[in-house]
């Protein structure tokens, strides 16, 4: 990693931007930080740079919210789910084969957009949830383990369920909260949790926060149907980033 002022302030600005997108739609900041952090770090010190930022972030939005005891009650097979698939998922990024698994999640974040902004709307019975959540909680552990993001099958699983707009910020920052905890359990497992790095993750709390509290004073601004259509234009974008980046980083 290196320690230009370039550098350095390319960091800086990557937690402002990305702490601005996750205050506004309650998500986000891995998946900008990691593809600004892939230009000066490579993508399992950008994930373990993310660790602090995101675990910490993930918890204000989660205790920001009016509805936690009910929510990890509804949701606590899910959690499980994400405790148990994110150690498989570890084995891809310290390897450094996460190109294509980030690639195909950037297209599957740019269906969701689309699939969000479109007139079709997939819901899902309430009876279908006890099964449903361990599997979609498993799936993103692999996910959030192999690529740092965390986003992914939780958020269209969480928006399916017709959550209104804070439960689906508090639940989204539950499930991010335990995948953060997770990843970070694993990354420090397999020694690539280093002290230089956990510096630089403490400190990168200050721009994830700026940006973060500026985002949710926007949020507040936006009407809920205008929040809806631009969470998953967001996705879009988000989507259309991660691909890019992990396309130019595939061999040949």
């Amino acid at each position: 990693m290196t320690d230009s002022p370039l550098s350095l302030s390319l960091i800086a600005f990557a937690f402002i931007l990305a702490g601005l997108v996750k205050g506004v739609i309650g998500m986000g900041l891995p998946t900008i930080a990691i593809g600004m952090l892939g230009l000066v770090v490579t993508p399992v010190e950008a994930a373990a740079m993310l660790v602090i930022p995101a675990l910490v972030t993930n918890i204000w939005q989660l205790i920001s919210g009016p509805s936690f005891i009910a929510l990890l009650k509804r949701f606590k097979t899910l959690l499980i789910g994400i405790c148990f698939g994110t150690p498989l998922g570890v084995s891809f990024i310290v390897s450094g084969q996460t190109a294509i698994v980030t690639a195909g999640l950037g297209f599957v974040l740019m269906a969701y957009g689309i699939y969000g902004l479109s007139a079709v709307r997939l819901s899902i019975a309430a009876r279908a949830e006890s099964w449903l959540s361990p599997l979609m909680g498993f799936v993103t552990g692999i996910v959030s383990g192999a690529t740092g993001i965390a986003a992914l099958p939780t958020a269209p699983y969480f928006t399916a369920l017709e959550l209104k707009r804070d439960d689906l910020i508090q639940a989204l920052g539950l499930s991010f909260t335990v995948a953060s905890i997770a990843l970070a359990i694993g990354l420090f497992i397999t020694g690539e949790f280093e002290v230089e790095i956990a510096t630089t993750s403490v400190l990168a709390l200050v721009p994830a926060f700026i940006g973060m509290f500026f985002g949710q004073f926007l949020r507040k601004k936006i009407p809920q149907d205008k929040f809806r259509r631009y969470f998953f234009f967001s996705l879009i974008l988000l989507g259309a980033a991660t691909s890019f980046r992990a396309i130019s980083l595939i061999p040949g």
